[in-house]
């Protein structure tokens, strides 16, 4: 199953549509939001998609409440079953406890894929390329026996995406 992960979009809604656009066109078959969606347009971009996606309130987002029954919008920490897995979805980073297989969070701006023991904690960074000149955002592909996470990179002024992959045995 590949589940296409951004985070902290804010304003930006070019990137957000670039962002999600690539994850669609490279197989997701779910999407998740980890907060600062910022605008109801990133959450019509979420919904036009036709996946399955959840998106949670991020510290920047108390006025998209009016919209709660209008969008799988989720409060922090959410916790769920994908593909098999246990997961943990908040915006803050005050609930990283190793309680579930993949704990997903953003806020941080800072893109972070690491293994602790039997947990996956993953930061896709940002989509708005606020806090560096660098747009990001990651999709995980979970198989049987690993967990595959392709970052997305995109410079500001560039037109070239980067992709790296890591992969971890599970």
């Amino acid at each position: 199953m590949k589940i296409g992960i951004i985070s902290d979009t804010h304003k930006k809604l070019k990137k957000a549509t670039y962002a999600i656009d690539t994850l669609v066109a490279d197989g997701a078959e779910f999407l998740i939001h980890a907060g600062d969606i910022v605008e109801k347009e990133v959450l019509e971009l979420l919904k036009k998609s036709t996946l399955r996606y959840i998106a949670v309130y991020g510290n920047n987002d108390a006025h998209l409440l009016e919209f709660d029954s209008e969008f799988n919008l989720v409060v922090e920490p959410y916790y769920f079953k994908l593909g098999g897995k246990t997961f943990k979805l908040m915006h803050l980073p005050y609930f990283l406890t190793p309680d579930v297989d993949i704990v997903i969070f953003g806020h941080t701006h800072v893109q972070n894929i690491e293994l602790d023991g039997k947990t996956l904690f993953l930061n896709s960074g940002e989509v708005c390329a606020r806090d560096s000149d660098i747009s990001s955002w990651m999709m995980l592909e979970l198989t049987k026996d690993e967990y595959i996470i392709t970052s997305y990179t995109k410079e500001k002024k560039s037109q070239t995406l980067q992709r790296a992959t890591k992969r971890f045995k599970v």
